[in-house]
């Protein structure tokens, strides 16, 4: 379903040609918590898809065409079109590719989601459903997830002792096969931030 550059592209590499007719290209970082929203949502409606792993402490020349800032995560079509920023590309994904719709049909429930997502406390405080949209996974989930999935590497696992619905939901996205699938595990997460902090370029391909 996807093909990967697991190297991350730095400075002198060669520019990716066209995307393939039917395929859409992530240009992403194996660690970057944004591109990872888009990573799962990819996975999540069964998208065909290739990566293209960025060097953000050695980025290519060229990508900066991709986006002016250089920033991921940014998607580019067959037709040459780039779509960048993560909600951004998460929603694009889900309003033109078929299959499960993450983002609710009704323009109501959809505007809730957002309002939800940037009223997360709030959220919280009156969450009744095992997940934030309902009792299925749904996009605000796998937008807020990946914050979540780095609660141990930042050394604050019992920071949910206090907040029993969030904890169960946690369990629930650790359950899900999409966030399973994408899970890094801790000890990879250290020795990347390790070496990013030491501004050192090795650290985009740490662990390959």
């Amino acid at each position: 379903m996807s093909g990967e550059s697991p190297r991350s592209l730095g400075k002198g590499s060669p520019q990716p040609g066209p995307v393939p007719l039917g395929v859409i290209r992530l240009y992403s970082m194996r660690f970057c918590p944004f591109a990872q929203r888009t990573r799962l949502v990819l996975k999540a409606k069964g998208i065909k898809h290739e990566v293209v792993n960025i060097n953000l402490k050695n980025k290519p020349e060229w990508f900066f065409k991709k986006h002016p800032l250089g920033l991921i995560p940014v998607l580019e079509n067959s037709k040459g079109q780039l779509i960048h920023d993560s909600s951004i590309t998460c929603e694009y994904l889900d309003d033109v590719y078929p299959g499960k719709k993450l983002f609710p049909e009704d323009p109501y429930e959809k505007a809730l989601q957002k309002m939800n997502l940037e009223l997360l406390s709030k959220v919280l405080n009156r969450q009744r459903t095992t997940f934030l949209g309902g009792n299925s996974v749904s996009m605000i989930d796998y937008l807020i997830w990946p914050w979540f999935e780095r609660l141990e590497l930042y050394e604050i696992p019992n920071c949910l002792d206090q907040t029993p619905a969030l904890k169960l939901w946690v369990v629930a996205m650790r359950n899900d096969p999409i966030v399973a699938a994408l899970l890094t595990d801790v000890k990879t997460f250290k020795g990347f931030y390790d070496l990013y902090f030491q501004n050192n370029p090795d650290a985009f391909d740490y662990g390959l």
